[in-house]
């Protein structure tokens, strides 16, 4: 079954972005079910209660790849603030981009950095998936970072894929403070290009 992960990035926008990336998952997540593919919401990245800063999910299905090509982009959002009510702006962006998974040796995790819990695989897989503790939860100790691996029918091969999504954040994290540095100093919204959108939606 084919399978793509999509970092769902709100950059460093305000927190009306964060808003827009709940959105977004929302929308991803509908559009993935009607098209018979498969989402997981694997990670979210620096929540607060207007939201994550970032997201990865997991789309699989043999429609993943078309859907993933429609979305990665800039995503437009249009609304009217709810966090500041007099705030005149409307249209807020995020990012939508593919990323590769990073072989397990090369994501630099310390075996002490990390802990597994095991938990029932609920969802689609059948009745094996159902009956047994086969999903896996990694959690990032440092960072406080969790990830849930839970479409492999293995405890073993669904721990491999949880060490290989946590590699994907933490290569991402390390990305976004290489890039905050770069929006300090030219005073850009990091890497979401405005006026170039691949969808707009308006709420």
């Amino acid at each position: 079954m084919k399978s793509v992960d999509l970092l769902i990035s709100s950059g460093s926008g305000p927190a009306e972005c964060r808003i827009a990336v709940g959105r977004l998952i929302d929308i991803l997540s509908r559009e993935a079910e009607n098209r018979g593919c498969l989402s997981e919401v694997t990670s979210e990245i620096a929540a607060d209660k207007y939201g994550p800063k970032s997201a990865l999910i997991t789309l699989e299905g043999e429609t993943a790849e078309q859907i993933a090509q429609e979305f990665c982009g800039t995503i437009r959002f249009v609304f009217k603030s709810s966090v500041r009510p007099q705030h005149r702006r409307q249209n807020w962006f995020i990012s939508v981009s593919r990323i590769a998974r990073p072989a397990v040796e090369q994501t630099a995790i310390r075996p002490g950095d990390v802990r597994f819990e095991t938990l029932r695989a609920g969802g689609p897989g059948g009745q094996h998936q159902n009956t047994t503790d086969s999903a896996v939860r990694v959690v990032h100790i440092p960072t406080g970072i969790q990830l849930v691996a839970r479409n492999e029918r293995s405890q073993h091969r669904n721990k491999a894929m949880a060490l290989e999504r946590l590699g994907m954040v933490l290569k991402h994290m390390q990305d976004d403070q290489i890039e905050d540095a770069k929006v300090a100093r030219h005073q850009e919204n990091r890497n979401i290009e405005r006026g170039n959108e691949v969808k707009s939606y308006r709420f």
